[in-house]
């Protein structure tokens, strides 16, 4: 089975963001882990899906998370432009920064998907717009390159292939259309083979 676009923005949900509250709030006990307590002023380690409802709620500010800088956003593009490989995507130890890795996790924050979110999170984030637009530049490279792996991978029938970097949204662009792909060379392959049905049928 495969996974859409919705499925990895779910589990994007589920990745920590760092807020700071403006109320106060007993720590909750969810099946998914313990969150809080909430305390004005102080900042707190929530998943995405809970910091984009307080925030829509004016419950909270949003942190930026590390990486979400002009300057570290256009060294990673400029890196991934000159490289014709896929470059290593920020995933630091910090909670803030694994959300890169899912790619969607900031588009729920600033977000193409999702313009009501983006509405009212990026007040929270400095230069929010650049930093979108850096990272669909960055995603839109990336997302080049992967079609022309593809390509080549499927033009040169080959039987397997290692991309490293790669995020899970990107993994999921292309799993359906290689998945395809593999199985209709395994079938072309199999009835070109000497003494199978397929050639049997064809020499009468």
């Amino acid at each position: 089975s495969t996974m859409d676009t919705c499925e990895v923005e779910f589990l994007a949900e589920k990745e920590m963001v760092t807020i700071i509250p403006n109320f106060s709030l007993d720590k909750i006990y969810l099946i998914g882990g313990d969150l809080g307590p909430f305390n004005p002023g102080l900042p707190v380690d929530v998943p995405v899906w809970l910091a984009v409802n307080l925030k829509q709620r004016q419950k909270c500010r949003i942190v930026p998370p590390d990486w979400m800088d002009v300057e570290k956003l256009e060294e990673i593009r400029d890196q991934e432009r000159k490289e014709e490989t896929f470059t290593p995507i920020p995933n630091s130890t910090t909670n803030a920064s694994v959300c890169f890795f899912y790619l969607p996790g900031l588009l729920l924050i600033l977000s193409a998907h999702c313009p009501d979110v983006f509405l009212s999170a990026s007040d929270n984030i400095p230069k929010a717009d650049e930093i979108r637009i850096l990272v669909k530049d960055i995603w839109d490279t990336r997302i080049a390159k992967l079609r022309l792996s593809a390509d080549s991978f499927v033009n040169q029938q080959e039987a397997h292939a290692k991309l490293d970097n790669l995020t899970l949204m990107e993994i999921n662009t292309v799993r359906t259309f290689l998945l395809e792909s593999l199985n209709h060379m395994y079938k072309l392959r199999t009835n070109l083979q000497p003494g199978t049905e397929a050639t049997k049928s064809q020499d009468y």
